[in-house]
């Protein structure tokens, strides 16, 4: 048993955003039916950095979001695709689109019209600045929101700044917002037969990550400082050098401040005027990080991740990608899974992260070729493989 067993989410979705989002649902057990347009279906199926799978129209970026999802190919400009989708709905619980706000009403396919089809469906649209408001119609990608959000302000240093972070973290975050979104709808909806729409902006959803950097300026009026790879909040907290490379600490308690004095050698500085209070060492960080690494480059990076953990003093590597990814604790929790595609082979996917006791997410499927499922589903509808084939000549699917 899965805890969305039984849900039937409509996935008219493309590149990032809303499949990270029915991805999710996906692993969750729901049933996601992705909704592409006949001629090349998401976009991310052409993307990523191997140009064999982008020509099967199953590019990297596809494959890592939407393992478990079936493919129906729909023209929904033409008037028997429509049909087809109204149909679709009457059996499904959510409907997830991230085109921009009005696309669906133009096509008569929007939140107001679909309730007369099944009047507790639950409608979720994704856009990069929402429903309504001076910019909802403006064009948004996940750099783009970067920058209006403040998040690029705030990162780098005074050398490198504004700076974008690695990873498209907009876009990620709002599916994420939008999935907790749909999940508490079903929830009401259990509870009082009631579905609704949701507004779902990047915009919105990035912001409140910044909490803590936001409070300082909204609550106590003092503007971000670009502290690159240091820790506002705490000192010694950051990156350091070492023999070999680099290290994170975080000695953020003064319990851990003096234990990091100790296996430093350094217990001189616990009773230093400039270090031995949490806000002096903050205001005298430039002067305190040199002091600890000359230390530092003593032995390696190893060798000090142990000796400080040991003594309950927070601290970590900083792994290239691939050493992450193939860590030890990652294969442990299987954060990673893999499984086989065929005509592609075997492909290594994150697999479902919150660890249910119960009812546990998995994935169970490779992510569809395009239109894969799309004769399953019409002949579940009641079309004859003659209607099919009439569809399929038509341009419809």
């Amino acid at each position: 048993m899965k805890i969305l067993s039984g849900i039937r989410v409509l996935d008219l979705t493309n590149v990032l955003s809303g499949p990270f989002c029915t991805l999710h649902l996906a692993q969750l057990g729901a049933e996601v039916i992705k909704i592409e347009n006949p001629k090349g279906g998401d976009l991310a199926r052409k993307l990523g950095n191997s140009k064999e799978l982008s020509k099967q129209l199953m590019g990297t970026s596809f494959l890592a979001q939407n393992a478990n999802k079936k493919s129906v190919t729909l023209n929904l400009k033409e008037e028997k695709a429509k049909e087809i989708f109204r149909k679709l709905v009457k059996t499904a619980d959510v409907i997830v689109e991230n085109f921009r706000p009005k696309v669906m009403d133009r096509l008569g396919l929007g939140y107001n019209d679909l309730t007369k089809i099944k009047q507790d469906i639950i409608y979720c649209a994704i856009s990069g600045f929402g429903a309504d408001g001076p910019d909802a119609m403006k064009p948004a990608y996940d750099q783009i929101i970067q920058g209006l959000s403040g998040v690029m302000s705030i990162n780098g240093d005074e050398r490198l700044n504004p700076l974008r972070c690695g990873f498209p973290v907009c876009d990620t975050v709002g599916g994420l917002n939008a999935a907790f979104a749909i999940l508490a709808a079903l929830y009401h909806r259990e509870r009082t037969g009631e579905g609704q729409f949701i507004d779902i902006a990047l915009l919105d959803s990035i912001m409140p990550l910044m909490g803590w950097v936001a409070a300082n300026l909204l609550i106590g009026g003092q503007k971000p400082v670009l502290m690159g790879n240091d820790n506002f909040t705490a000192a010694p907290s950051g990156t350091f050098v070492t023999k070999d490379g680099y290290i994170n600490i975080a000695a953020n308690e003064q319990s851990q401040w003096e234990s990091l004095c100790d296996v430093l050698g350094l217990p001189e500085l616990k009773t230093d005027p400039r270090f031995q209070e949490r806000d002096t060492r903050k205001q005298n960080r430039k002067l305190l990080t040199p002091i600890i690494e000359e230390k530092l480059k003593l032995n390696t990076t190893e060798y000090w991740v142990n000796a400080l953990n040991e003594k309950g003093v927070p601290s970590g590597a900083i792994l290239e990608l691939e050493d992450a990814l193939n860590a030890e604790q990652i294969k442990h929790r299987q954060t990673i899974k893999t499984i086989k595609e065929e005509g592609i082979g075997e492909i290594k996917i994150f697999n479902m992260t919150a660890k249910f006791s119960k009812t546990p997410g998995d994935i169970t499927s490779p992510p569809p070729r395009l239109s894969q499922n799309t004769k399953e589903i019409l002949e579940e509808l009641g079309y004859s493989e003659t209607e099919i084939n009439e569809l399929k000549s038509g341009g419809i699917i």
